[in-house]
């Protein structure tokens, strides 16, 4: 059973990373034909297609086998209808298998229809979703430390996957597409590299006891793929020494090369399958039995005060590793730029930088960790993400950043990444969320949404609810004020007036909402926050009417500012209308042009002398 169980994990995250590569290749490396697959894509798909095959089997042997496991019964028991609905309906680890299995099966049917490299790109997310999924729930989520230990983990399991994927595809390519994939692939690989050794190295020290705990079979297991990493980060290496001598590239010997990587990737994924089908042992999570560390994951931390509230600091880090990421590609435009001899703007920087800051403070510094045990600290760690730290991020002007930055069409007939984000943009869907009124209502809608229905207490009780209440507070935020105060550029002008008018409105409905929230006589969180039992917080309803009034007193001054912010670029684009309407009329004139205003009022004049006439 074991080893059956161990094959078809294997075969499961092989196919998984296999497909993710294709997916990969067929979007950003390959040639695209006005944002349509090339002829070189269409032959990656059969490669696309026995993945994902390969990733559905794999995953629907991982459940049965799971649940097996888990009943300690035989594959034909596990095979009840009855109990296999049970499993995947109404035990949190079979949902998430179940999850990926459904992804898994998308992908598979996709991979037959789909066409374009927008469309692949988003199949691509959603593949890797569906690798993710079960991570959440895996042996790591038991441990202490959740936000630390899974999102380190799901980040190593990213990474890998477009690393392992990427040299699937490339070995599957024929010389002369990678001829064209693996410059493009070397850079992405280099990054991937990086992520999967910092993740793989804080998900060890979270999960072991570097004193008694490497002396087993884990450990060893650990050491082995950590030696196997580096000699992919070697291989790596090679790669991007061959290729700066592109003149002088021996192709044979890179495939020879290229083969070798595939091979260690495949041992890796053979241990990384071992690793996730057992637990480790003495890790720092076998503590004492309490409320919070098995809701939260972590300990209960002393009554905050504003040196705890400063100062604290429990690193989430997937929200850590998605802010990097943002960080790094904002530096490296940046520096694009600047090697180019064009300026960005420090002021733009700085903004952008304040926005991040605050991101990281309200998800992991003191106030995300006291986000956690009470509503009132968690409605001001909202507002910071979804009304403060979005304006930063908007006045950074990171869109624009990207489209001076991107890699152009690698040929004509290419539309190419930068091409795609401007296709994106100018998309229906494009067009349809930078709708001021759509953006009011994802804005503040979904303020009633999650607070005023159940959705708020299953969100607060799984490691994925906390995750997609930040992103979405985030980028409900960030769309909100790039439509109102944004210096990105727009699909649509919008009328300063009616960005006016929606800030009125906006202003409203959060004052509604907050005055609601304060008038509420049952606690809307369905017994979360008393379930952690938490010592300084003795009056739960209180604490949740002080959260209605902090969402009051922050929500308006944010909003006030974005008022400030759009008179004043009202005032200026009306100063710049009058001064190109000016140098227009000196330059007409100059060139002995009329001037079409004293046009116009000659013409008046002719009106008026010939009513007077005839009069």
């Amino acid at each position: 059973m074991n080893f059956l169980t161990l094959s078809f994990k294997f075969l499961n995250l092989a196919g998984s990373f296999a497909t993710v590569g294709s997916l990969l290749a067929m979007a950003f490396l390959l040639f695209d034909v006005g944002g349509k697959f090339s002829a070189s894509s269409e032959k990656l798909r059969t490669f696309l297609k026995i993945s994902a095959l390969a990733w559905f089997i794999g995953a629907v042997g991982t459940v049965v086998l799971t649940l097996a496991t888990i009943l300690a019964t035989s594959i034909q028991g596990a095979l009840d209808l009855t109990v296999l609905r049970s499993f995947l309906t109404q035990i949190t680890l079979g949902r998430y298998l179940g999850v990926q299995t459904l992804i898994a099966l998308v992908v598979l049917f996709a991979a037959f229809k789909v066409r374009s490299v927008i469309t692949t790109t988003a199949l691509m997310f959603v593949a890797l979703a569906g690798i993710t999924a079960p991570v959440f729930q895996s042996h790591a989520a038991s441990s202490g430390s959740h936000m630390l230990v899974i999102g380190s983990l799901v980040i190593h399991v990213i990474a890998l996957s477009l690393w392992v994927g990427g040299i699937f595809a490339i070995a599957f390519l024929s010389s002369t597409d990678r001829v064209i994939a693996v410059p493009r692939f070397s850079q992405l690989a280099l990054w991937a590299a990086i992520a999967v050794v910092l993740s793989g190295v804080v998900n060890a020290w979270a999960r072991l006891n570097f004193v008694g705990a490497w002396d087993s079979a884990y450990a060893r297991v650990v050491i082995a793929k950590a030696i196997a990493t580096i000699a992919l980060v070697g291989l790596g290496y090679l790669h991007r020494k061959n290729l700066e001598k592109k003149s002088e590239i021996n192709w044979l010997s890179f495939g020879r090369l290229l083969t070798v990587e595939a091979l260690i990737m495949g041992i890796t994924v053979i241990m990384g399958s071992w690793l996730s089908s057992n637990a480790s042992p003495d890790r720092p999570g076998n503590q004492e039995f309490n409320a919070a560390l098995s809701i939260v994951g972590i300990n209960t931390p002393a009554e905050p005060t504003l040196s705890r509230v400063l100062l604290g600091y429990e690193p989430n880090s997937l929200i850590i590793g998605v802010l990097v990421l943002l960080v790094a590609l904002y530096i490296k435009g940046v520096v694009v730029l600047t090697k180019r001899g064009d300026k960005w703007p420090v002021g733009r920087t700085v903004s952008f930088a304040l926005g991040i800051s605050a991101v990281d403070f309200a998800t992991s510094g003191g106030l995300g960790l006291y986000a956690n045990f009470s509503f009132s600290y968690h409605m001001i760690s909202h507002m910071v993400i979804g009304m403060i730290a979005p304006i930063g991020l908007v006045l950074g002007a990171p869109i624009t950043l990207a489209l001076r930055t991107l890699p152009q069409a690698r040929n004509s007939q290419e539309r190419g990444i930068r091409g795609s984000l401007i296709t994106v943009l100018h998309s229906k869907i494009g067009i349809a969320f930078t709708n001021p009124i759509v953006a009011l209502v994802i804005f503040d809608g979904s303020l009633f949404a999650l607070y005023f229905t159940d959705l708020f207490a299953v969100m607060m009780s799984s490691h994925v609810g906390h995750l997609f209440m930040s992103l979405h507070f985030l980028a409900a935020g960030y769309l909100f004020f790039s439509v109102i105060i944004g210096v990105d550029p727009n699909p649509r002008k919008i009328p300063h007036l009616l960005r006016i008018v929606v800030l009125f409105a906006a202003m409203s409905i959060h004052a509604f909402f907050s005055v609601a929230l304060m008038s509420t006589t049952t606690l809307i969180d369905n017994g979360y926050y008393a379930s952690l039992q938490t010592p300084w917080v003795t009056d739960l309803l209180a604490d949740q009417k002080l959260g209605g009034s902090i969402g009051w007193a922050m929500g308006e001054v944010p909003i006030l500012l974005a008022l400030i912010a759009t008179f004043i670029q009202w005032m200026r684009d009306d100063s710049r209308e009058s001064k190109r309407i000016d140098r227009n009329i000196a330059r007409s004139a100059a060139m002995g042009q009329p001037d079409e205003l004293a046009d116009y009022n000659l013409y008046l004049q002719k009106l008026a002398q010939r009513d007077k006439n005839g009069s």
